[in-house]
């Protein structure tokens, strides 16, 4: 027996399924809306997912490719997920709906990314970034550490409501 082709609302179906998945250390987004997933296809029967890390090394692309493979098992698919490395993610791809899951859990969302079309200049410095604090609005915020509970946050206090909060780094 020939696997029919796949359709386009059968790959539709695919996407939705894939794209319900939740990053495992930010629950609040899914993989859709972090901008992880790139793309579905299917190759003789099985589903191929294609997602890109947010950094090289994140420990969380285990999870990722193993809550993948079970969701689309349970939806009745053979799944088999791919890791695309270019282009490379930028925290630009994360979704509108992503930066409101993000402020809504009181995490600041990224601003946009810095370009560099040349060399970049190295910094051992702190990043500076205009931010204001997610839970009260002010512009009076302090950087307390760049590394948050993941490597992909820094951590901030606000200097008004005294709130502490992390921000999603640019990337």
């Amino acid at each position: 027996m020939t696997a029919a082709p796949a359709t386009e609302e059968h790959l539709a179906d695919v996407w939705a399924v894939a794209a319900s998945v939740t990053d495992p250390e930010m629950p609040m987004l899914t993989l859709a809306d972090l901008g992880v997933l790139r793309g579905v296809r299917e190759e003789a029967g099985t589903v191929v997912v294609t997602i890109t890390p947010t950094y090289s090394g994140c420990p969380a692309m285990a999870t990722m490719r193993d809550d993948l493979v079970h969701r689309l098992a349970d939806a009745g698919r053979r799944a088999r997920v791919e890791v695309a490395l270019s282009p490379a993610w930028s925290s630009d791809w994360i979704t509108e709906r992503g930066r409101r899951a993000l402020r809504e859990h009181g995490l600041s969302a990224p601003a946009p990314a810095p370009r560099a079309d040349g060399p970049v200049a190295l910094s051992l410095l702190p990043t500076r970034r205009a931010l204001t604090c997610p839970r009260c609005g002010s512009e009076a915020v302090d950087l307390t550490s760049e590394f948050g509970a993941t490597a992909c946050k820094a951590l901030y206090r606000c200097t008004s409501c005294l709130e502490p909060f992390e921000h999603v780094k640019e990337i």
